[in-house]
């Protein structure tokens, strides 16, 4: 079996830094998207993909609906997470 995708890390598993630090480089990427639809997986034995299924839309996120504004450029490194909002 061949993999084209581009690898992107940090990959799994993830700790809580390197989690945060994949959220930030999407973050970072401008990935201001929502995605609507439906998906169907079908996992092989030996844990990998083997089939999906899915049609989705993705919805670009209006700036005036974002929950957090930050100053022009990368949201600040102290900025709290969600847990830390009590969202």
């Amino acid at each position: 079996m061949s993999i084209n995708a581009e690898v992107r890390p940090p990959i799994p598993p993830f700790t809580l830094e390197s989690a945060i630090e994949k959220v930030r480089l999407a973050e970072d990427a401008g990935n201001w998207f929502r995605s609507y639809g439906n998906e169907n997986w079908e996992f092989g034995p030996d844990g990998l993909t083997h089939h999906r299924y899915a049609c989705i839309n993705d919805m670009p996120i209006k700036a005036s609906d974002h929950k957090f504004h930050s100053p022009l450029g990368r949201r600040p490194d102290d900025h709290p997470g969600l847990s830390e909002l009590g969202l």
